[in-house]
């Protein structure tokens, strides 16, 4: 499976947790199946999706498919409003 989405369950943000639920919600309404990676289990993690992500910054949620980053939640949001979630995700 190629699909992979970075996100947490350790999240005080109500704005990370509502981004990840719509990225899923999304997803699974397109029937495009994914990964879930939890960067919240270990810093090795998260600094694992920052530097696939290059953004020493990056938060959750980010979106890859396999190793090549598609991005983040405001360019998922824009490929959703534009119907273009499968060139988003790399996948056409």
């Amino acid at each position: 499976m190629g699909i992979k989405l970075y996100y947490t369950t350790v999240t005080a943000s109500r704005e990370v947790k509502s981004q990840q639920a719509e990225v899923m919600r999304i997803l699974e309404s397109k029937s495009i199946q994914f990964d879930l990676i939890d960067i919240s289990v270990g810093g090795a993690m998260r600094e694992e999706m920052r530097s696939k992500a290059g953004n020493p910054s990056a938060a959750p949620p980010q979106i890859f498919n396999e190793d090549q980053y598609c991005g983040d939640y405001a360019m998922f949001s824009e490929a959703v409003e534009a119907d273009t979630v499968r060139e988003f995700l790399k996948m056409a």
